[in-house]
């Protein structure tokens, strides 16, 4: 088999449904909007931030990970800012040959200078587009959709849920849960989830990452989730043998097909694998789950896309075969129409790994 080089996966199309805006920002924005306010950093040398943010989360802790938010969350809080920040995270994600991104934040989180809801959003939606077209003209196409997240912690889901309905056809395509799983069940936020329901919306939820299968069982028996956030804790359910004998919640997560929004490099900067070789991606692949792969948050982690790629080509010897199965998993499993994933996956990924293949 010939082998991979990064550069030619940088190339390939790549798609990406679990990517953080607060957890995506370039180190050097941080540091401008930071002066701008008057916010303390660790560092105001950019590339010494970004060494701090990924050393800060590779504690092996998901509540010290979580802490880093504190700085990226600090600068967005003017429409400015947050389109700023937007329109970056479209630029990035295309140069490194994303062609289809969902990108997740949380409106909640971005209003200490009286922004509402709905200019957060709209500032959010207007940086992503602007990005898109800028991306367009230098040759890299991308397509982003906004996921509005919620904070499992907080009570405001409802409210969350009816603001990604209010601005639907205007980018945001689904909506999503976050924050710490433990002591915070999905169930807590049915009433949102039965409202996205019944708006025929849709909904991931951030479950099995640092808790285990009753969180994944809640996620998609009690709440509904089309797709899991992480939810690489499903191999909890799957007994080792020859042939691996899956429980009853991993066989219905498989044979639905519920997809999973697997996060390598964050999950083991979290603690949920030891490495990217332990990594349960290997052996949720070799049982054909609806495996994805992500970012999660590009600065926490120092990843991209491309990054993730070659650390598994590295990790489990995958070919450009593997690499396209993950890709269009994620395209099947996106939130815009059908005619539009069918469109990305014939006339953009099939096409560009073909001519890998050979």
């Amino acid at each position: 088999m010939v082998a991979i080089s990064y550069e030619d996966i940088v190339k390939v199309p790549k798609a990406l449904l679990h990517d953080h805006l607060d957890g995506g920002l370039r180190p050097a924005t941080i540091v401008e909007l930071a002066a701008e306010i008057g916010h303390e950093l660790p560092t105001t040398d950019p590339a010494a931030l970004g060494v701090w943010f990924t050393e800060a989360a590779n504690s092996g802790s998901l509540e010290r990970y979580l802490e880093t938010f504190a700085h990226t969350v600090a600068v967005m809080q003017t429409a400015t800012a947050l389109r700023r920040v937007a329109r970056e995270c479209a630029l990035d994600l295309a140069a490194d040959g994303v062609v289809y991104a969902e990108v997740r934040f949380a409106p909640e989180q971005h209003l200490e200078q009286n922004l509402t809801l709905d200019q957060v959003v709209d500032a959010v939606v207007t940086g992503f587009r602007e990005g898109s077209a800028l991306a367009a003209e230098a040759g890299t196409p991308i397509r982003i959709g906004t996921l509005l997240t919620a904070m499992r912690h907080a009570a405001r889901s409802q409210e969350i849920a009816e603001l990604a309905v209010r601005h639907r056809d205007t980018g945001v395509v689904g909506f999503d849960i976050a924050g710490a799983e433990a002591g915070f069940p999905p169930t807590r936020h049915l009433d949102a989830f039965e409202y996205l329901q019944r708006e025929n919306f849709h909904f991931t939820i951030h479950a099995g990452e640092a808790f285990g299968l009753p969180s994944i069982w809640q996620a998609i028996q009690w709440c509904g989730a089309d797709r899991l956030g992480h939810g690489v804790r499903i191999v909890d359910d799957i007994t080792p043998g020859n042939p691996p004998v899956l429980g009853r919640l991993a066989a219905y997560v498989r044979d639905k097909r519920i997809p999973l929004e697997l996060c390598p490099s964050s999950n083991v900067q979290t603690g949920a694998a030891a490495s990217i070789a332990d990594h349960p991606i290997g052996l949720l692949r070799d049982l054909r789950f609806r495996v994805t792969v992500n970012t999660d948050n590009r600065l926490m982690s120092g990843t991209s896309m491309s990054r993730e790629m070659a650390l598994l080509v590295e990790a489990f010897g995958y070919g450009w075969k593997e690499l396209q199965w993950f890709t269009i998993n994620a395209m099947k499993s996106a939130f815009i129409p059908f005619d539009e994933r069918l469109r990305i996956i014939d006339e953009v990924i099939k096409p560009a790994y073909a001519e890998m293949i050979g």
